[in-house]
This record gives structure tokens, sequence and C-alpha cells, in this order.
């Protein structure tokens, strides 16, 4: 049986930059992005705020989701962020 996974995107405190990852353990991997330790884009742009996630039963369907939105224009991405949560509020403020 297949491990599930989450897509979640990220962003800078002025919620000027967006990333758009994925993971099969959202919590552990937004501590790795908070704390430093994944180096490269979301460490060059300080990217710690989580805005967005969903959560799929197989991974692959995860990854097929990411390239999905990671193919989408920044207001379409921005859509998806306001209908969840639309006061861009940090969805994992004590990680």
């Amino acid at each position: 049986m297949g491990k599930g996974g989450y897509v979640y995107i990220l962003a800078n405190e002025r919620l000027t930059v967006l990333y758009v990852g994925v993971t099969s353990d959202l919590e552990q991997r937004v501590l790795q992005h908070r704390s430093g330790l994944i180096k490269g884009f979301t460490w060059r742009y300080n990217l710690r705020r989580l805005l967005y996630y969903e959560e799929h039963g197989k991974v692959e369907d995860a990854i097929r989701r990411e390239k999905q939105i990671k193919g989408w224009t920044r207001s379409k991405k921005e859509a998806l962020i306001d209908r969840v949560n639309p006061e861009r509020r940090d969805l994992a403020p004590e990680a």
C-alpha cells in the first residue's frame, strides 16, 4: 500500500514570492523549511508561511497535482489559496 502525500504552498512574510512543493510529511517539511535545513529557493527567499495545502491518498497523485499547480499563473495560485485561506493566515503558526 502506498503512502499519501501533501501539496503545499509557502510564501514569504510580505507574500511576494510563492513556492509549490510536495511531501509525505507536511509538519516535518514545514519545520525543515523554517529551520533553514532545506537550502535553495525557499531558504533564499525566506519562504516560511504555509498558505495552502491539500492531502492526497497516494504520493503519486500529490506529485501530479504539484506539477499541475506549478504550471499555473500566479493569479490562479492565489485564487486557490483564497478559496480556503482568504485572510492568508499562516496555517502552521506553531511549527
